[in-house]
């Protein structure tokens, strides 16, 4: 294998940190993002670095943001490893403050920093549950169906939050956004 000249996007395999894929490429290293070893520089030169060649597979043009968006797709599938979710620069050193209607009663200040950290951890485990769902076992397709409409229901009752995102293409979808996928 010419290891010289592989891009972005290229699956390979390594005897010692297992399948990753390469998301940079420097003069004399790969960067690959190992799925059980996170993201490491392997020398070009690396003999332990095979290239794993997908079966019927269509050329295809993809765009670098394409390619990073079906990485983190494959990389959330195979575990649990989170993308960043920048907070909207509107929001950032800002403090979320709940008024209780009684005057006398402390109100309860939050960073909105705090508080969006929670949102994307929440969204981060029903993707996860979604995922446990969608590749259980004994599960009929029909109890996967109901489920997953749960799901999409949790997603549409979290869209209050996209404001608080930085990057639409990171809100939660509910059913209505569902459909016209």
């Amino acid at each position: 294998m010419d290891q010289l000249t592989l891009g972005i996007g290229t699956r390979l395999q390594h005897t010692q940190y297992g399948p990753g894929v390469i998301v940079g490429v420097k003069y004399a290293v790969y960067i690959i993002s190992f799925i059980h070893h996170g993201i490491k520089e392997i020398d070009k030169t690396d003999s332990h670095l095979d290239e794993i060649l997908p079966e019927n597979v269509t050329t295809e043009v993809e765009t670098t943001s394409e390619m990073e968006k079906s990485l983190l797709k494959i990389l959330r599938l195979w575990g649990d490893v989170t993308e960043p979710v920048p907070l909207g620069d509107r929001w950032t050193g800002g403090t979320m403050v709940l008024q209780p209607k009684d005057t006398s009663l402390k109100p309860k200040e939050i960073s909105i920093e705090a508080f969006f950290h929670k949102i994307v951890m929440l969204r981060d485990r029903v993707r996860v549950m979604e995922q446990q769902i969608n590749s259980h076992k004994t599960l009929s397709d029909e109890d996967k169906v109901n489920l997953q409409q749960y799901i999409t229901r949790i997603y549409g009752s979290l869209t209050t939050f996209n404001v608080l995102f930085k990057n639409k293409e990171q809100w939660f979808v509910g059913e209505k956004g569902a459909k016209e996928d």
